[in-house]
Parts: C-alpha cells; sequence; structure tokens
C-alpha cells in the first residue's frame, strides 16, 4: 500500500474538514439538547452538500454520483465523523444496494436518490433475529403479480423521513447441509404504502436527534416490479453492501476517536495543576501516547480495507477486522478522554460526554464485536476444514 495520499485526496480532506466546520458543527450542540434535526436544517445540510459535491459521494458514475474510489470515500467518512450522526447524516449516503435497481427502479428509485431527491432506509433487522438474519419472521407471499408482505422491522435508521424503504422479507425456503434456510427478497416500498406503518423507536443515549423507527407491514401489498434484484436473491444484492460498509464504519470510528485525541490534547496542554500542565504528567502523557498509537493503526487498517475494496480484493474477515479494531480503539479513546478530562468529561457543557455516548453503539451496529470476531476467525479456520 503507497501510505502517501495524492493531492486530490489532501485536497478532499481540506474540503470537508470546512464543510464539517462551518456547516455542521455550529449546530451540534442544540441538536443535542433538542434531539432532533429540523426539516429545514437537514434540507439546508443536503443543499450545501450538493453544492459542494459531497451529497451522494459513495455512488458510482454509472449512477450519477462522483465515482470516488473506496480510499477518498474512507477519508470522507472519516472527517464528516467529526460531528454527531444526527448532523453527517444529512450529507447523504444512498444505499448502494440501489445499484441492483433495473428498469423503471432506475427513474423511480436509484436517481432521485442520487440527486437528493428522495431519501431511502436500509430495513433488514428484526426484534426476534438480530444479528441472526436467517431467523427473519417477515414474510412476502406471492399473490398474482403482487406479494403481500407481513411482519415488522426495527431500529431502522431515519425511516420516519425516507420515501421508501429497502426491506427484506421472506419469500420460501431451501436446505442447505441438512438445514432449512430462508429464502430472503429485497423490496423497494414506498413509505406510504397501504398496509405499512412507520413508529418512532425507543430513544436512544447514542447518537441524540438520529432516530430509529419501528416499521409494521399488515398485509401490504407491493407489485413484483418493486423487487430489487431477483426473487429469492436479497442477500446477493445486499451481501457487498454490508462487507462495505463495515469498512465506512471503521472509518467513521477512526474520526470520532481522533476528535477525542485531539480535545484531549488542547486539554491537556491547558489545564494546569500543581503547577504545571497536566499533560506533562506521566499518567496523563501515557494515555496520550496509547491513544495516538491505536488511532493511527485504526486508521491504517481501514485504509488497508478500502484499498483491498479498491482492488476487488476485500474479504469479510479483511471488513470485520477493520470494523473490529477500529470501533474498540474509539471506545478506549473516548474513556480515556473521561478520565482526562476528569469530572468536566461528564459534564455536558463540553462535548466529551456526547463523544463517550456516542462511541458506544459504533460496537453494536453494522455487525456486533463478537459478531465480527466470529466472522474473522470462521475465514481463518476455512482451510482447515474438511
Amino acid at each position: 500500500m503507497n501510505f502517501q495520499l495524492s493531492e486530490e485526496q489532501e485536497m478532499l480532506i481540506n474540503s470537508v474538514q470546512a464543510f464539517v466546520k462551518k456547516e455542521l458543527l455550529p449546530h451540534e450542540d442544540e441538536v443535542d439538547r433538542q434531539d432532533n434535526v429540523s426539516p429545514e436544517l437537514a434540507s439546508d445540510i443536503r443543499q450545501k452538500a450538493i453544492k459542494a459535491g459531497l451529497y451522494a459521494f459513495n455512488m458510482p458514475i454509472e449512477s450519477g454520483g462522483p465515482g470516488l474510489d473506496f480510499i477518498s470515500q474512507a477519508l470522507i467518512e472519516r472527517e464528516l465523523s467529526k460531528c454527531s450522526w444526527a448532523l453527517h447524516v444529512n450529507v447523504a449516503r444512498p444505499s448502494k444496494i440501489l445499484m441492483a435497481c433495473k428498469g423503471k427502479q432506475i427513474e423511480e428509485y436509484l436517481k432521485p436518490c442520487v440527486a437528493g431527491n428522495k431519501i431511502d432506509c436500509f430495513a433488514l433487522t428484526e426484534p426476534g433475529s438480530g444479528s441472526d438474519a436467517n431467523a427473519m419472521n417477515t414474510k412476502a407471499s406471492k399473490d398474482g403479480d403482487d406479494f403481500i408482505l407481513n411482519g415488522s422491522k426495527h431500529f431502522i435508521s431515519h425511516a420516519g423521513y425516507a420515501d421508501f424503504a429497502i426491506v427484506f422479507a421472506v419469500t420460501g425456503t431451501y436446505e442447505h447441509k441438512g438445514r432449512s434456510r430462508n429464502e430472503v427478497t429485497a423490496f423497494l416500498v414506498d413509505s406510504n404504502s397501504a398496509g405499512l406503518t412507520i413508529r418512532r423507536g425507543p430513544n436512544c443515549t447514542s447518537n441524540r436527534g438520529y432516530h430509529t423507527f419501528e416499521l409494521f407491514f399488515d398485509d401490504c401489498r407491493v407489485s413484483s416490479q418493486k423487487v430489487l434484484g431477483e426473487t429469492g436473491k436479497g442477500w446477493d444484492v445486499a451481501n457487498d453492501w454490508l462487507t462495505a460498509g463495515r469498512v465506512m464504519v471503521a472509518a467513521n470510528c477512526v474520526g470520532q476517536a481522533q476528535r477525542a485525541l485531539d480535545a484531549s490534547l488542547s486539554w491537556s496542554a491547558n489545564r494546569k495543576q500543581f503547577g504545571k500542565s497536566i499533560g506533562m504528567n506521566q499518567g496523563i502523557s501515557f494515555k496520550l501516547a496509547d491513544m495516538a498509537t491505536e488511532i493511527r493503526a485504526a486508521d491504517l487498517l481501514t485504509l488497508y480495507a478500502a484499498e483491498k475494496m479498491d482492488l476487488g480484493s476485500l474479504s469479510d474477515a479483511d471488513a470485520g477486522m477493520a470494523k473490529l479494531f477500529a470501533s474498540e480503539v474509539l471506545g478506549r479513546a473516548v474513556d480515556e478522554a473521561v478520565q482526562i478530562y476528569g469530572g468536566m468529561g461528564l459534564m455536558d457543557q463540553i462535548p466529551i460526554e456526547r463523544m463517550w455516548r456516542n462511541a458506544r453503539i459504533e460496537r453494536i451496529w453494522e455487525g456486533t464485536s463478537e459478531i465480527q470476531r466470529h466472522i474473522i476467525s470462521r475465514e481463518l479456520l476455512a482451510p482447515y476444514q474438511n
């Protein structure tokens, strides 16, 4: 890997940093207090992101996106994450799974999402399945040229603001190594569809203002023309996107950790105790050194995974390692930041306690740390299996 970023990538980083500082960070305190991003603010951020050329930065040229390489995408994610999810999510990244759109779906769903005229949400997780996606209970039964959906989803990010949901439902079963497995299909379901109810989910400690929702399907009729990809091939269109998404979560974790380190360095240099800066004390300086070392390692591991994506050689374990390590480094970094700040680290007058709260979700969503370890170890042991 070439560890030297190109001039274009350095310019990209500077551009995103300037956008975050000017357009996002000034709103962070208020959004956290109110647990809300107003529709007006969300629209304003989207429009400014479009003007800045940042909107839908994850999408390829053939969809109308900028076609950035994955390393550049990871660098953008790293810088955007230095502000809360509730705000930087409005610099939208449409679900790349929409590249499976075909025919009329391209004009109705894909292109409007890339242009910023529609918002999608990804509806996979269910109350009874969690990490075990094969335990999915939402069913889609064939009825003539339509499917009838029944079931529920939860923890669906910003579904209350989305124009449609990418919904995964069981359309059959098949045998695999003596076990019955679910045959899953992806559907494009408009938010105003009859039989679909969208309800705000429970309040979350992490990422105030970034809400999750519950979706309930009660004989919700969906045309077969709304199948994304092929019937029964839902995992085919989802798995690549899910794996790549873990690398981008890792990049987000690196950015959050770097923000915590920067704040800790400033505090350590300026906070005086016993006649000197607390950073001069070994108990603090060693914490800073460990934080910086781990963050550098997480950053390099994430960029390594992004490069493998560019080369087309990324494995599930590569993505799992990046997500696992970066999310756990973040957890340690924000915890040390609280310790360095002492009592002030838990006060809402400064953003450290917010960083601490927000970091906790990263070891759970997009695949828990335990799931990542399972993926990694399974791949390591695969050559030894008969």
